[in-house]
């Protein structure tokens, strides 16, 4: 920043440049970070803490947690998931620099450089842990680091590029952030927080495969065996349709795991909407249709998981 030596007065041009560049790589770090799927983890392992209570040593108690508790788990998690995604997009430079959807992203457009990325998702996935570690318990840590090395290792260096079963079996990732917040509130993983936390790994697939269709040629430019690359469009959409069929009966089961009526009946109708719309995915295995169904079953995830919350302070059973 320039000073004139005249009257020792900033400039005020300079200060507006200043501000503007550091705008850029703030904006940079925030992109690079994946800011949605940081909101969504969040979401999870909070809703999942909260819903945890119905089942700790203080059952009669709903939503009897700490503010400590729910602060240190959202900054961790959230760190955690800032830095895999960060890590994510260190390991796919190369990739992301062949498809439309991703050359914008801050290392293949230049904003960033790849070490700079390298640093900031270390950084932060470490930090994440130790956190967890200082401040939550033990399981609750084992499970941010473990969603933090599915997401990284498993996914992104082991799956992504070399088998269809990529997206399925590093959905496990986002299973972590719930059992975290479970964890936090009960010590453990009991049977009940273990298929709370699945109902991630079971949406991922059928909602990644619709964005898969949308962006197929992309995939299959840069040689990733994403599912429609390599079986097509019309039967990646049958196995989309199977897999929420799948999904549906067992989200309504978890009423017989100790969840009320509340979250049964939210899980019953937000279910049955995405499993209308990913029918009708099979009839019109169009990437047109595939986009429309992956937005409009985005919402799925967010909203089951507030019921799991809402349920424990609202609860309920026949």
């Amino acid at each position: 920043m320039k000073v004139s030596s005249r009257t020792n007065k900033i400039n005020p041009r300079y200060v507006k440049q200043f501000w503007r560049s550091n705008a850029v790589d703030i904006k940079s770090y925030i992109e690079v970070s994946k800011p949605r799927i940081v909101v969504v983890l969040v979401i999870t392992a909070i809703t999942s803490l909260l819903g945890a209570t119905r089942f700790d040593s203080t059952p009669n108690i709903p939503w009897d947690v700490s503010f400590w508790q729910v602060g240190f788990l959202l900054l961790a998690g959230a760190l955690a998931s800032m830095g895999s995604s960060a890590l994510n997009q260190y390991y796919d430079r190369d990739i992301d620099k062949s498809m439309v959807r991703t050359s914008k992203r801050p290392i293949p457009s230049g904003e960033l450089s790849s070490k700079t990325v390298l640093v900031y998702g270390l950084s932060l996935s470490i930090i994440s842990v130790v956190i967890a570690w200082l401040t939550l318990n033990p399981v609750a840590t084992f499970m941010i680091a473990l969603g933090i090395f599915f997401y990284v290792i498993i996914y992104t260096v082991w799956l992504k590029r070399s088998n269809s079963a990529n997206i399925v079996i590093g959905g496990f990732a986002g299973s972590a952030a719930s059992m975290a917040g479970w964890a936090t509130t009960t010590g453990s993983i009991d049977l009940t927080g273990f298929l709370v936390g699945w109902l991630v790994f079971m949406w991922t697939p059928p909602h990644f495969w619709c964005l898969a269709i949308k962006m197929r040629e992309e995939y299959a430019s840069a040689k990733i065996p994403m599912l429609p690359v390599l079986i097509g469009n019309e039967r990646t959409a049958k196995y989309i349709f199977i897999n929420t069929a799948i999904l549906l009966p067992f989200s309504i089961s978890l009423y017989f795991f100790g969840l009320g009526l509340l979250y049964t009946s939210i899980a019953l109708i937000s279910g049955t909407l995405m499993l209308i719309y990913h029918y009708k995915l099979t009839k019109n295995p169009t990437p047109e249709f595939a986009w429309k169904a992956y937005k409009v079953t985005a919402p799925y995830l967010v909203i089951i998981f507030i019921a799991v919350a809402v349920d424990a302070l609202f609860y309920y059973r026949i």
